[in-house]
């Protein structure tokens, strides 16, 4: 299919395939940053845990290469929220901070996806809409006996272009935001391991802790 009949089609629907092809433009653009932020994201989180099952002083040297490497990390934020925390504070109140802390990150894992949710729910629409418009011109041919009912059924063929263009663009839409979620899923399961982690490593699991536990 030519640039030219493109054009026509795009046309005939009103202007619908022009604002889908923007939507599938902001689609790719959501699906290919929120994509690479939230695999780096994993990846260092996952790095991040196996250091502290294999160190589990948080004062240790291959830690603390980490986290500088890291240091943009969402998760980093946990470990500088331990390392402020005063030396006699209680695991609850301890607890607390790092709760406050993951909470404060969960938004930025999410960031954009809104984007694509609008995508996935706006584009079939702006297909149907496009198509009731090809529609309207098609049927308008009904005149011209000779050439009318060739003419009608070519238009309908045309106009539903518009409704398959926006099935797809939701399709892929809605393939990619349930992958995305499952990456955020992922990235907040290990906030909460590794907040975990350093309850666990400061307070150990000693009488005082299980106090601590008893009493949540």
């Amino acid at each position: 299919m030519t640039l030219g009949k493109l054009l026509e089609l795009a046309n005939h629907s009103g202007g619908t395939l022009y604002l889908m092809a923007l939507l599938l433009l902001a689609a790719l653009t959501v699906i290919i940053e929120r994509s690479l932020y939230l695999q780096k994201m994993q990846q260092g989180g996952e790095a991040l845990i196996a250091l502290l099952q294999a160190h589990a002083g948080l004062g240790s040297q291959p830690v603390q290469a980490a986290l500088q490497q890291h240091a943009k990390l969402p998760h980093v934020s946990l470990f500088e929220a331990a390392a402020i925390e005063a030396t006699d504070a209680a695991r609850d109140t301890c607890a607390g901070h790092l709760e406050e802390a993951v909470m404060r990150e969960v938004p930025t894992l999410d960031r954009s996806l809104w984007v694509l949710d609008t995508v996935i729910t706006l584009a079939p629409l702006l297909g149907l809409f496009g198509t009731i418009i090809g529609m309207f011109s098609a049927f308008s041919v009904l005149g011209d006996v000779q050439n009318g009912a060739g003419q009608v059924t070519g238009g309908i063929a045309e106009a539903l272009i518009a409704t398959a263009s926006g099935l797809l663009i939701a399709m892929i839409g809605l393939v990619f935001f349930n992958w995305l979620n499952t990456k955020v899923r992922v990235i907040v399961h290990q906030l909460e391991t590794i907040k975990l982690m350093l309850l666990n490593r400061r307070f150990g699991a000693g009488p005082g802790a299980r106090a601590d536990l008893r009493a949540v």
